[in-house]
């Protein structure tokens, strides 16, 4: 990142604590199958794997969404689970069903696995950060992300997404020097990646912690595998580049929101839709925030959008915030609505 784009990118400012009215705004899977327009390069791929390591497919699936609603931060399109896969973990993805993996449940198979990332796989997508970057406006932020350690781990040891993450914490408790180093693995290699893209041109990163919902009955186990970890990572960032942008979303983290702002080191803090704004207000105090809108309700738009956004403003806009959903935007979600979302967030909607 030049020094200069801080003072340009209203997300880049926001991230270092300043309070932007109206506040910047992107959307998590903003790239993606609402847009007719990604459907028609997905179908041209022919994979979504084959979508996410061809580079000028990847980036022109990146700015759709920036050239048609003008967010002030595109997100890079790939996968959280690339970083298994570049560590030579069989993946595939199932129509209408996600992706599958070749489970790791033993010592052996993590020694199949590589020690450090494919550079032909990380290649493809460093790549696409480097032209994403050079097709933004210079006000427009470019943010990598990767997934963190707990979330990643619990596809890699499942084989694939589950409800309870059971299997991922069956592992923990009966083999927990395996699963600590699946876990190490993972933070070497994130940190690896994540430096990476910020080296190729992204202005900021995102920790996507999806499944750190299944560890908040238990403060400790919550530390062990999702706070200390994303910690591991981000001061390992910081220390290869100084100064670095980084956002944690430790979806369903609930109470344990406050303690990973306080104590992840990262400069702002995704919340989910569950959490209440009064919630969302005591994480703010901490650390800038970024979220919280419900997907469902931008899927279902008119007054009840209205005021669900005026209400986040209203709650959120004394002190740095990025507006954004609680979680991803859902396939079926109508274009108009993120019209309206634009334009009221930003003052063009009474």
């Amino acid at each position: 990142m030049q020094a200069s784009q801080s003072q340009h990118s209203p997300i880049l400012r926001t991230l270092s604590g300043e309070t932007m009215t109206p506040p910047p705004l992107w959307m998590m899977r903003q790239a993606g199958r609402y847009l007719p327009e990604y459907r028609a390069l997905r179908a041209e791929a022919g994979s979504f794997l084959d979508l996410c390591y061809t580079p000028s497919l990847a980036t022109e699936v990146t700015l759709q969404p920036i050239r048609q609603f003008g967010f002030d931060a595109a997100i890079l399109f790939s996968d959280i689970l690339v970083v298994p896969h570049a560590l030579g973990q069989d993946l595939w993805f199932v129509e209408g069903e996600g992706p599958r993996l070749k489970p790791v449940a033993t010592t052996k198979d993590l020694a199949a696995l590589r020690e450090d990332l494919d550079p032909e796989k990380v290649g493809a997508v460093l790549e696409t950060v480097s032209r994403v970057r050079a097709a933004l406006p210079r006000e427009t932020a470019l943010l990598g992300f990767c997934g963190a350690p707990w979330t990643v781990a619990t596809y890699m040891v499942a084989g694939r997404g589950t409800p309870d993450q059971a299997p991922a914490l069956d592992l923990a408790a009966r083999d927990p020097v395996l699963f600590r180093a699946i876990i190490d693995r993972l933070v070497a290699q994130s940190t690896r990646y994540l430096v990476s893209q910020l080296q190729a041109g992204a202005d900021a990163v995102q920790i996507f912690d999806s499944w750190a919902g299944a560890l908040i009955s238990d403060e400790a186990l919550y530390r062990r595998w999702c706070l200390e970890p994303i910690a591991r990572i981000v001061d390992g960032v910081r220390a290869e580049v100084p100064g670095a942008r980084i956002i944690g979303f430790p979806k369903g983290s609930g109470p344990f929101y406050p303690l990973f702002a306080g104590e992840s080191g990262v400069d702002a803090v995704g919340l989910d839709q569950g959490l209440g704004l009064d919630q969302a207000r005591a994480v703010q105090a901490i650390r800038p925030v970024q979220g919280n809108l419900s997907p469902e309700v931008l899927l279902s738009g008119g007054t009840a959008l209205d005021q669900a956004i005026d209400l986040i403003l209203e709650a959120l806009g004394g002190r740095p915030h990025i507006f954004n959903l609680g979680h991803g935007i859902l396939p079926q979600t109508p274009i108009p609505h993120v019209e309206r979302l634009v334009k009221r967030v930003r003052g063009g909607l009474g």
